[in-house]
């Protein structure tokens, strides 16, 4: 995937820029805030963590507040901002597998908004997806039961036609899954210390600090790409290190880059889980592709650096563009490396001779005006594209079917579910793709099947490319999980 992201870059350097990204260059450039700026001069801010409130009924109780705020990404620049509990971004929900959850969403806002709970298995009334509105001033309770296994997931508003604004803005959060085999593991787990929530996005601002959410042909076509990296919601900060093995859940938060992350020193570390959890088998890495939506958890090896080392984690976007998204300041206690267990769980295949059903999906590109679409069509609220039997077991094969000048990519998130990858243009996919997903990358031309069990709940969910940009323009469908055909 890596060559095919690499030959990608070089296309859309090359054939794309001059006919149609100079428009959001062009943006970046003319729009974007130069003020005096001192890399890495404040710390990392780590999201606070709710672990909820357990009641004598054993429901445990969040609370979420929609809210507007203005944050200080420039230090003598204000910017107004979405976020959850506070300005930008939200807190760290932990919930536990098996837990019987219920959380408290209050819009603030002066708009409708949702809130969908990306890569968890919940009904469809709970899912938080475009059917789950909730109006300004107004409260919504979604109510669950926990069961899956240990994931880094997040969440995020999910508003028909309005995803990709309300996210630039701010709103989302990580949520983080324990279960007995997450507690009994030898990985790093303090929360903030030796375990580090990471949510890396791109941001472009006028000079007044405002966001340059341009919603022009080029902006709508390509994403929204940004020429500042946050993470946690700050540009380029430091967070200290323990002399350690130190885990990272990264989250691809951005609206529609592709990063392709590492060391800047080219140290390798070890990816541990994706998108719904452990994979079975902890894979050595110089580098990850996350598309957005994406997620992974590493564990980076910092016994092996002296104290008072610095190094940095960089991300580079799929044109090219390269940052330096945090600076690790290596300090603290002194550890004897330890080794990151190679076998990590026990995760069974789903044999291909159970689906019953064989489905194809073409995310597609194309006309004069770049028509995005998926099998032909644009996203209806009062259409059902695809009807589910529950507790089938089915493989969907997607395409990324862009052509001519509009060979962009794409990145397919399926709600409700979390699928196994079979085969990515045919071939077995590569190790760090052999877990549970919910969230992967197209590049033009390529074709993924995956296999999926649609057990337990009824009702309707999404299917859509996660480029949010692509998703507000109808690159979205439903799917109904009924009780019989």
């Amino acid at each position: 995937m890596l060559r095919e992201l690499l030959r990608l870059r070089e296309l859309l350097r090359y054939r794309l820029v001059p006919a149609v990204l100079g428009a959001v260059v062009l943006v970046a450039f003319t729009a974007a805030a130069e003020p005096g700026f001192q890399p890495f001069s404040r710390e990392l801010p780590v999201p606070v963590l709710l672990e909820g409130r357990r009641a004598a009924s054993g429901i445990v109780a969040y609370e979420l507040n929609a809210q507007e705020g203005r944050s200080n990404f420039f230090d003598d620049v204000a910017t107004e901002t979405l976020g959850y509990n506070g300005a930008y971004l939200g807190p760290t929900l932990r919930v536990c597998r098996g837990d019987r959850v219920e959380i408290t969403v209050n819009n603030g806002l002066d708009e409708t908004t949702t809130v969908h709970w990306h890569g968890l298995h919940v009904p469809a009334e709970m899912d938080g997806g475009p059917h789950q509105q909730i109006p300004p001033g107004t409260t919504w309770k979604p109510s669950f039961v926990v069961d899956q296994p240990a994931a880094t997931l997040w969440y995020h508003p999910h508003p028909l036609g309005k995803t990709g604004e309300q996210v630039y803005r701010g709103l989302a959060g990580m949520m983080i899954i324990g279960d007995e085999v997450s507690d009994t593991l030898p990985l790093p787990s303090t929360y903030g210390v030796d375990d580090i929530p990471l949510v890396l996005q791109d941001r472009r601002f006028y000079r007044d600090g405002s966001f340059a959410y341009v919603r022009g042909m080029p902006d709508i076509m390509h994403g929204v790409i940004g020429n500042w990296i946050l993470a946690n919601g700050r540009i380029q900060p430091y967070h200290e290190v323990p002399r350690a093995n130190v885990r990272l859940r990264l989250l691809n938060g951005s609206n529609s880059s592709i990063y392709r992350i590492s060391l800047e020193d080219g140290v390798p570390f070890t990816q541990i889980a994706s998108d719904g959890g452990f994979l079975e088998d902890s894979v050595r890495l110089s580098s990850l592709v996350l598309s957005p939506g994406e997620r992974a958890e590493v564990v980076v090896d910092f016994s092996r650096y002296e104290q008072g080392t610095r190094t940095a984690l960089r991300v580079e976007q799929w044109d090219g563009r390269a940052f330096d998204a945090v600076e690790f300041r290596v300090t603290g206690r002194d550890e004897q490396e330890s080794r990151v267990p190679q076998r990590l769980v026990s995760s069974p295949r789903i044999p291909e001779s159970q689906a019953s059903v064989t489905r194809r999906f073409s995310m597609e590109t194309m006309g004069p005006g770049g028509r995005l679409a998926s099998n032909g069509r644009k996203m209806d609220m009062d259409r059902v594209d695809e009807t589910v039997v529950l507790g089938a077991t089915e493989i969907w094969e997607v395409s990324n079917r862009s052509m001519g000048m509009m060979r962009i990519p794409h990145s397919f998130h399926i709600h409700g579910v979390q699928v196994r990858i079979l085969t990515r243009n045919g071939r077995e996919p590569p190790p760090s793709e052999r877990g549970w997903k919910d969230t992967f990358l197209l590049l033009p031309g390529e074709v993924v099947r995956f296999i999926a069990s649609f057990g337990d709940y009824t009702g309707i969910y999404m299917y859509h490319c996660h480029l949010l940009e692509h998703e507000d323009d109808g690159m979205m469908g439903q799917f109904r999980v009924t009780p019989t055909r």
